[in-house]
């Protein structure tokens, strides 16, 4: 089985220091959509891996995020692509839960679930926190520019092996092989 993980806020969809709190907050990263599209096209089972403190905040509630959820993959579905599955940590960044990256437990249920292992199983994310809560597990980070991935780039001491792309549709573009056209 192909597998791709993909954090949601600064990789598929803007992001805001002031969180996404709601389905018309959310929008798409210029590509990303039809980068999934592509990934899906190509036989990729797509999962969303994603921290999500607003909840355990209580800038929103599971409603919310299911509704915001439910936008994202419908715009996707559009494009013909399709999220295989999410997974979210609903805890606030003091928690010590096991599933808040930049632990794995997200990761390790993931596997669980899917009931593979992760070795160099592609893990797109826009932060440190991403990179290594998936390299813990052996996945193959991939940081993209976009969100906070300037900054990560800039400041974050990487995993070992982390390839660094544009965007999303950069990744896809070269996992399925393609030439680019810019």
């Amino acid at each position: 089985m192909k597998l791709i993980i993909l954090d949601r806020d600064g990789v598929i969809n803007h992001d805001s220091a002031q969180f996404i709190k709601s389905p018309e907050e959310w929008k798409p990263i210029p590509g990303s959509l039809e980068a999934i599209g592509r990934l899906s096209e190509a036989g990729y089972r797509v999962v969303v891996a994603t921290n999500q403190s607003g909840v355990g905040r209580g800038l929103f509630d599971m409603d919310t995020l299911n509704a915001i959820h439910e936008k994202m993959i419908k715009a996707i579905a559009a494009v013909g692509g399709r999220i295989d599955a999410i997974f979210f940590c609903p805890h606030a960044a003091d928690s010590t839960c096991e599933c808040r990256k930049p632990q794995p437990g997200m990761f390790r249920e993931i596997a669980q679930r899917f009931n593979v292992d992760l070795t160099g199983v592609p893990a797109v994310g826009d932060s440190r926190r991403d990179l290594v809560a998936s390299a813990a597990l052996g996945c193959a980070p991939f940081l993209v520019l976009t969100g906070k991935g300037e900054q990560t780039a800039a400041e974050a001491d990487l995993p070992e092996g982390t390839r660094v792309f544009p965007d999303l549709a950069a990744v896809a573009h070269h996992l399925l092989g393609l030439k680019t056209t810019a």
